[in-house]
């Protein structure tokens, strides 16, 4: 199983990456690592014949692999045009997952001392609907809000009424 994995993991490294790397891992399985895209995919045997757990993760800024994002059972005799579009699907997937990749530190920004020791306040927890109450509607615009909405209106008008309201045509 292990010669049939590594052939099949030869296979898909050369069709996904031109930069890879190949090796065995612990379980039996073959790791192929993409260092300039950051990405890992791992094949290990399931157990049942022609058949691998193929899984994808990152690369972390160590050059440590982050635990698995997505995972999913592969057909080994499916050709490997198939196998590299289920690996590109992984490997989307783990992109969505992990987000923007981190900025810079802002340790040590000018201007920022404050905000280092404070942390965020979560959000104000749900109501629980209280039985014989009707719920409490929220207002969606406050007065405020109405009050910047009206001098738009009379700019507005003031604006149109300076364009045609001085001279009839």
């Amino acid at each position: 199983m292990y010669t049939q994995l590594r052939e099949t993991a030869d296979e898909l490294a050369g069709v996904l990456w031109r930069e890879h790397t190949v090796y065995r891992e612990r379980g039996g399985g073959v790791v192929i690592r993409g260092e300039h895209v950051r990405r890992w995919i791992s094949l290990a045997p399931t157990g049942g014949k022609d058949r691998a757990l193929l899984r994808a993760g990152r690369i972390l800024d160590g050059g440590t692999t982050a635990p698995a994002r997505t995972e999913a059972v592969v057909d080994l005799t499916a050709g490997t045009a198939e196998l590299a579009t289920v690996c590109r699907r992984l490997l989307a997937e783990v992109a969505v997952a992990a987000g923007p990749a981190p900025g810079p530190s802002r340790a040590g920004r000018p201007g920022e001392r404050g905000k280092r020791g404070k942390k965020e306040k979560p959000g104000r927890a749900a109501r629980a609907a209280r039985p014989g109450h009707r719920p409490r509607r929220e207002r969606h615009t406050s007065p405020g809000s109405w009050f910047v909405l009206l001098c738009v209106v009379a700019v507005l008008g003031a604006w149109l009424y300076s364009l045609f309201g001085r001279y009839p045509y």
